[in-house]
């Protein structure tokens, strides 16, 4: 087996998001420990994320808030500032060693803007919404494939969940390196499932070699 392609996930595998939720939690006057408590709950219950939003406001409009927090100079994105620090020397040291890097997660379009702005050394970025489909669907990795030019056994695709990344991308016929981290992280490394995952990490910094090993270097 050859990996010549590695694919991350964004959020809470290379960007730290606790920035980002925090500032949701202030913006609707919600206690942040509050907050994140009840954003814990959703993630445990399997549901998707932005439930946290309808059980802290009841009758919560995404894309209304979304616009009213542009409007009042609240710009929701990330930049360098909030990668982990592991992010970027794996990112580096995978290039240096020769592996064709990618970034694509479930995030809207305007990610794509944001990653590329930071200046990241990587070879292609997408995103669920340019794709037109969000992960776990076999499709998102199907367009993966589709985007490296590559046989989907030469890819390894790295995330933080078991549920939309790695297992799904086993499906696939991909590695899937599960990451313990962030809630989703935390959380599912205590699933069953996680003996499922082609190989699980606790930091970044353990990637590079991982890698090196399952392609036989």
């Amino acid at each position: 087996m050859s990996i010549s392609t590695v694919f991350f996930d964004v959020g809470e595998t290379l960007i730290d998001e606790t920035r980002q939720w925090g500032e949701w939690a202030d913006w609707l006057g919600v206690p942040r420990l509050a907050f994140f408590a009840v954003l814990g709950g959703v993630i445990a219950r399997g549901e998707h994320h932005r439930r946290v939003f309808e059980i802290c406001r009841p009758g919560f409009d995404y894309q209304r808030e979304t616009a009213r927090r542009m409007a009042a100079g609240q710009v929701e994105g990330f930049s360098r500032t909030d990668l982990y620090p592991d992010a970027l020397p794996c990112l580096e040291t995978l290039r240096d060693a020769g592996f064709r890097i990618g970034l694509a997660g479930n995030q809207p379009p305007s990610s794509e803007r944001w990653l590329q702005a930071m200046g990241l050394p990587v070879d292609l970025i997408a995103s669920s919404a340019s794709f037109g489909v969000e992960k776990p669907a076999p499709e998102f990795f199907t367009k993966v494939s589709e985007l490296a030019g590559c046989p989907v056994n030469g890819i390894a695709y790295v995330g933080d969940r078991l549920d939309n990344d790695a297992l799904p991308a086993i499906a696939a016929g991909m590695l899937g390196i599960f990451i313990r981290r962030g809630p989703w992280g935390y959380l599912q490394a205590e699933w069953p499932e996680a003996a499922q995952a082609t190989a699980r990490i606790g930091s970044l910094a353990e990637l590079p070699n991982l890698l090196k090993e399952l392609s036989g270097y």
